[in-house]
């Protein structure tokens, strides 16, 4: 067998003079040499580039990234309405929130509580974030939120209120919308109540400022709160434990089929993390500080009249419609939409509430 020669495996056409190229040079130095073979002479095999992403692109040094002459590159750019979980110092603490949409658009900050913090706003996020600047923050001790001892942080509804004020301050927000839900609701009229020009108008579901609002699951709590103490302290730890939290989700629930149970598992573990009872337990103790504002944020509100808008489940045990009728009375230019369903409406209707949201909003510019 003839001895295949080197120059004509490289030239599979003998008779074309093949003009030498000057070699390139490279930024890895002395690299063994490698031998080179196409098994098709008309169509060599080239490396494929990957698509390069804006990481990619921060991660690697321009000399580093593949040669732009072998192939078209795409830069994939994340879409500025993408949710985003981030973090901000305020008073201390980090304080994690979610955020999406154009901060070029109105604000809307976003309050919850018990049992699934911010989360509780997750597809609403998605069904707004193209129309507003959405910011979710979970409180201190909820969530993904630091969680201080109570030595060094005094879970009570006036503190939260001056760190979400402090949070909102710093983050620049100017004159946001807000939607406040359950323990949203007392820390949103405290800090309105200090600085009543601070928001531009109010969405509340399921919170109260009433006495007639207090659903049959407040009053079993009155004995803890006028009093607590081992005996009462047994009558509300059942509201931590699974079948506690999903009264908030499933309870007057039209279709529970229909609510992923990823809602109330996720909250059962971050209730149930060390230290969180005593936490709860110490911030539903503190309730009754809200119930002694009470007649001052009803007074606010028929001072003030504020822009309001009221969504509500109808079957709430902890706060039932009646809460949102004696809203409406105070405030009657206030919009009120029922739906029938339980303490966490948006499980349901988050897509109908975004539409009030919309609606809400775009006739009161």
């Amino acid at each position: 067998m003839a001895k295949t020669s080197w120059s004509v495996f490289a030239n599979p056409h003998p008779r074309t003079k093949i003009q030498p190229k000057p070699r390139k040079s490279t930024h890895i130095q002395n690299q063994p040499k490698t031998k080179k073979t196409h098994p098709n002479p008309k169509k060599p095999t080239q490396t494929q580039n990957p698509k390069i992403t804006n990481h990619y692109l921060k991660t690697y040094p321009q000399s580093q990234q593949p040669n732009k002459s072998t192939k078209r590159q795409t830069i994939i750019i994340m879409n500025p309405n993408t949710v985003q979980y981030k973090q901000l110092k305020v008073d201390g603490l980090n304080i994690f929130y979610r955020q999406a949409g154009d901060p070029a658009k109105p604000a809307l900050i976003l309050l919850n509580g018990l049992p699934n913090a911010s989360s509780a706003f997750q597809q609403l996020i998605e069904d707004l974030k193209n129309d507003l600047f959405l910011i979710a923050p979970d409180f201190p001790g909820f969530g993904n939120s630091d969680t201080p001892s109570q030595k060094d942080y005094e879970y009570s509804f006036h503190n939260i209120s001056l760190t979400i004020e402090h949070f909102i301050d710093q983050l620049g927000l100017q004159h946001p919308h807000v939607y406040a839900l359950g323990y949203g609701g007392p820390i949103t009229f405290r800090i309105a109540a200090r600085r009543p020009q601070l928001f531009d108008s109010y969405i509340l579901q399921n919170s109260n400022a009433y006495e007639e609002g207090l659903g049959p699951a407040m009053k079993d709590a009155a004995p803890f709160l006028e009093n607590r103490n081992a005996a009462t302290e047994q009558l509300v730890r059942p509201l931590l434990t699974l079948d506690g939290i999903k009264l908030f989700f499933l309870n007057g629930a039209k279709n529970p089929q229909t609510i992923n149970p990823d809602g109330y598992n996720n909250a059962l573990h971050y209730l149930s993390r060390p230290g969180q009872e005593t936490i709860q337990l110490d911030l539903l103790y503190n309730y009754r500080t809200n119930l002694a504002e009470y007649p001052k944020w009803q007074q606010w509100l028929k001072t003030t009249q504020p822009r309001m808008l009221l969504v509500w489940g109808s079957n709430d045990v902890f706060f039932p419609v009646s809460a949102a009728e004696a809203i409406k009375r105070d405030v009657p230019s206030a919009e009120l939409h029922v739906y029938d369903t339980s303490h966490l409406a948006l499980e349901e209707h988050h897509e109908d509430i975004a539409k009030n949201i919309k609606s809400f909003l775009s006739n009161n510019k």
